[in-house]
């Protein structure tokens, strides 16, 4: 989660895992990349923006099971804490969209499952 000025990053996702849906930029970890690299490189390259990691806010488990309930995928997301230091934030890959958004701004999002009561609360906590 990216802050500037009070507003968090948002970007729609343009790919198959939560096509269309505002959500926080994000995504898969490189074989043996630590964790918080991989977020600072995925927020660069879906929004050319580059920024300060400050903490780790919350994991949450996504676990998709068929209807024998066998597990077909188990994604952790980490969510970290970022402050913006430089960029201008444009769609670049894997995202239709970007935005800044302020708490208000989030209840006329179709969001992914989730966001924006996560976004609202750390915004809570932090003011």
């Amino acid at each position: 989660m990216t802050l500037r000025d009070g507003k968090v990053l948002l970007v729609k996702r343009a790919k198959k895992a939560g096509y269309g849906l505002w959500s926080l930029p994000g995504g898969h970890i490189e074989t043996g990349e630590p964790a918080r690299a991989a977020a600072l490189r995925e927020l660069a390259e879906e929004t050319g923006v580059t920024a300060r990691l400050d903490r780790l806010l919350e994991c949450q488990d996504i676990i998709h099971r068929d209807a024998h309930d066998t597990i077909i995928f188990h994604y952790v997301i980490s969510v970290f804490l970022c402050q913006w230091q430089h960029g201008e934030a444009v769609a670049a890959t894997d995202v239709s969209d970007v935005m800044w958004a302020s708490a208000g701004d989030l209840d006329g999002l179709n969001m992914t499952h989730g966001t924006a009561d996560l976004i609202r609360n750390t915004l809570k906590t932090l003011t």
